[in-house]
Order: C-alpha cells, then structure tokens, then sequence
C-alpha cells in the first residue's frame, strides 16, 4: 500500500521593517498606560497632600424695628402688607379707642369751667354785690346807734335808780352785738369792693393751665392711635390683624431697615486671631447665583459666657471661645435679604 506524501512548506523569514513595526505597536499601549498611571499617582499624591478649604458660612441680616403703639384699643386698619417697601412717615396701623376720644371732649369741657372761672376771679364782685353789702353795713351801723342811745338812758335810769340792773345788763349785750355786726358788715363790704386776693387769681389761672395740660396728654394718647414708619424700611412681618385687640408696647408690625444690612459669621477663636476691623474678603451668596460680594469687618465681638465654659480640660486642651463678626458690603447690594446664606473660603479669602 502506497504511503501519502505530506509536503511542508517554511514561511519566509520576516524583514527588518516588519519587525520594526511590530515592536513599535505592541511600545504604544504601553506608554499610555504608563502615563496614566503616572498622572493618577500624581493627583492622589496632589489631593491627598493639599489642604482642604475650610468653608464659613454665614447669614445676611438686617436691622429689625418692632413697632407698637403706646395706647390699647382695637386694631381699625392695617394699610400695609408683608414685603412692601414703605417710606418714612408712612401709615402702619390705626387704631380705635372710643374711650380716649370720649376722655377729650370731657378734658375740654373741664378746661371751659376753669377758664369762666378765671373770668369770673379777673372781672371782680358785681356792683349789686358791693351794694346790697354797703346796705348791710349802713343797717348795722343805724342799729348801734339805737343801741348806743338805749344803752345811754338804762345807765342814767339805773344811776337814778329808776331802772334794774337787768335791763342795764340786757342794753349792754345788745349794744355790743350791735358793734361785732358793723365789724362783720365791713368786713363783708371791705371784701365786695376789694374783689379777689391775687392768690385766688394765681389758681385760678392755675387750673385753666391744668386743663391746658390734660388736653395736651390726652390728644397725645389720640395722636398714637396712628402708628407711623419711623424710616424708609421694608415691612417684614404683620403680627396682628384688623379687629384684635392690642395692648401698648406690643409689636404691631416688624420692619426692616435695608439700608443697613450686614453679614453675620460664628468664628472660632483660633480663626479670629488673624482678622482685625477694617479687613476685606469676597463671599459668595448662593441666592444671587454665587454673585461675589467684597464685605469689611467692622465689629468683632466675643458672643455670651455659658456655665458649660471651662478654662482648661483635664488633658490640657483649651475650649475654644465662638466670637461674633459683623461684615459689611462695601459696595450696597440691593438684591440682599435678610436670612440668606454667605459662604467663604476661610483660607482662600486674602
């Protein structure tokens, strides 16, 4: 049996640039490789080694006016709402107390008693009055001088022996009652002619004062009814609504002064001890679209003491004090409202 026949063919050996070529593609993935590696070492070492930002947030605040009135009564009227911009001298609230107003007609008719009074004191004793009291006196003095005479003859009766001594007795009595009811006529016509005493006057142009004076306090107490906006500012909030009752030094209306807004961090001691009054940094306000705003410290003030507060610790570590600061935009910001957030980058912020 014949046996087949296998023929085996040699591949031709390769060239020197195929050879080339071959090595330089399998060199390519390599490099890459290498050099990714040796970027992503890089930035691990980078963000490993490199300090994080210490972020601070803080809050935008505004001066806040509580307004109340000085006076109780029913709210009549609030002619404002929340958030409208309102300028100084502005109608807040009004308010209706029936019994005030009663109280200054009342004040006014007491001041039209004192003032007809003093009329009466300046103007003097009427001329009928001094007459009837010349009247008075001129009887009183006729009728001693009945008495004298009758006196006069008991006594010459009496000597005589023609008359008791009771009726001497009884003459006397009537002479000397005679005497004390010219004294008190005169008296009484002394007075009509003199008029008032200047003391008399002096109170009665007192009292027209008082009334004067009740006036005043009472239409003050009236003029309170309205309550005014003390300056340009925003109203905040309405704490009461038409128809309650209120009572004074109760806050009516909440106002906000947007000129003078600030922004308000709680920093620790160990971050306070390099910023000083007058510094200026750019924080980012997140509600106005991250906008930058450059702000100044004007106030750096420690914040309250607590008993929990302890000078040092039992491993020697200190507590760390919480201080108030107080930045300022240095150029105005309209669009900033109270309660929105600030952010800085504490160790980026020179």
């Amino acid at each position: 049996m014949e046996m087949p026949t296998f023929s085996k063919e040699i591949p031709d050996a390769p060239s020197d640039g195929e050879e080339k070529n071959k090595r330089s593609t399998t060199r390519v993935p390599s490099i890459i490789v290498g050099t990714v590696a040796a970027l992503v070492a890089a930035l691990s070492i980078f963000y490993l080694l490199r300090p994080e930002p210490l972020l601070v947030q803080g809050e935008v605040d505004a001066t806040r006016l509580d307004i109340a009135a000085r006076v109780d009564g029913r709210v009549k009227e609030i002619p404002v709402e929340r958030g409208q911009n309102v300028p100084a001298g502005a109608v807040l609230v009004r308010i209706d107390n029936p019994e005030t107003l009663a109280k200054l007609d009342q004040m006014k008719a007491a001041k039209a008693v004192a003032e007809a009074q003093l009329a009466n004191v300046l103007v003097g004793t009427r001329v009928e009055t001094i007459a009837a009291r010349k009247a008075e006196l001129e009887r009183a003095q006729a009728a001693v001088v009945l008495a004298q005479k009758t006196f006069d003859r008991t006594k010459t009766l009496a000597g005589q022996g023609n008359a008791p001594q009771a009726r001497l007795d009884q003459a006397t009595d009537t002479l000397h009652e005679g005497e004390r009811a010219v004294d008190q006529a005169k008296s009484a016509y002394d007075q009509a002619v003199n008029g008032y005493t200047k003391e008399e006057r002096a109170i009665s142009r007192t009292n027209v004062e008082k009334a004067n004076a009740d006036i005043q306090a009472v239409q003050s107490l009236i003029d309170q009814l309205v309550v005014y906006t003390p300056v340009a500012s925003q109203v905040y909030q309405r704490n009461v609504e038409p128809g309650e009752y209120v009572s004074p030094g109760v806050p009516l209306v909440t106002l906000i002064d947007l000129a003078d807004v600030w922004i308000h961090f709680d920093l620790r001691e160990d971050l306070v001890r390099s910023l000083k009054v007058g510094d200026r940094f750019d924080v980012r306000i997140p509600a106005l679209d991250d906008r930058r705003v450059t702000v100044e410290v004007k106030l750096i003030a420690t914040k309250g003491e607590y008993a929990s507060w302890r000078a040092t610790r039992a491993s020697g570590d200190f507590d760390l004090r919480t201080f108030s600061i107080r930045a300022y935009p240095v150029q105005p910001v309209p669009e900033l409202r109270p309660g929105m957030s600030a952010y800085l980058d504490w160790r980026s912020r020179q």
